[in-house]
């Protein structure tokens, strides 16, 4: 099968001509193949360095979003699902499901500095900048587990009434939303006190993934 020997991002470029139709607002414009076994999950950019970071099986792959290139690659993440890059302190850290850990990684070295213990299945990552925590779900451990960035160490595990798969942090409420996929829920979490503060429900939709912040109109978009 093609997706076990290259994945395949597509770039796409899109015309502001007005009047356009929308089947020819997008068009293919380059592939690049990245090669190797296993699955992919969740794909991270970092715009101030010009990488895209995508979790694959084991390892993180990097590759230059200008030159189109891979550009290297993090080691010894056992069942990656998410990497999350912070510029601002010259470290990135992975949810590393199969091993229950998150590994904190030098940015410019692409090697492992240490890794911290998670609760069970870590998958997706949010990062709250304001405290400079990184929030890590686990998904089988139906919890978060905060990671101070600068130490590194855990700062808090906060309990969750079901299984988290996506989180997105919001500046301007202090808060980070997460989706419950198996309760049909979102949970509100305050960043500061590390406690979850709501749910709210999403039926009729079910099994929630994706979530996105519309921040400028403080609107949250879950995919179920």
């Amino acid at each position: 099968m093609r997706l076990s020997l290259f994945f395949t991002i597509s770039l796409l470029f899109a015309l502001s001509v007005g009047g356009i139709a929308a089947e020819d607002a997008y068009k293919l414009v380059n592939e690049i193949p990245i090669g190797g076994e296993g699955g992919w999950d969740i794909l991270t950019i970092d715009s101030a360095a010009r990488r895209l970071y995508l979790s694959h099986a084991t390892k993180v792959v990097v590759v230059d979003i200008d030159s189109n290139k891979v550009v290297g690659e993090i080691a010894d993440t056992p069942g990656v699902h998410a990497f999350v890059p912070l510029p601002e302190l010259g470290r990135g850290f992975s949810s590393n499901g199969k091993e229950n850990k998150s590994s904190m990684v030098d940015l410019q070295t692409l090697k492992t500095v240490t890794k911290i213990d998670t609760g069970e299945s870590p998958d997706a990552i949010a990062y709250d900048a304001d405290h400079r925590e990184v929030c890590v779900f686990d998904h089988r451990g139906k919890s978060a587990t905060v990671i101070d960035a600068n130490a590194p160490k855990v700062t808090a595990t906060i309990p969750l009434d079901g299984q988290p798969e996506f989180g997105v942090w919001d500046k301007a409420a202090g808060r980070i939303y997460c989706n419950l996929e198996d309760k049909n829920e979102v949970a509100v979490i305050d960043t500061a006190k590390h406690q979850v503060i709501a749910t709210w429900p999403l039926a009729p939709g079910e099994e929630p993934s994706g979530i996105a912040l519309d921040a400028a109109h403080h609107r949250l978009f879950a995919t179920c």
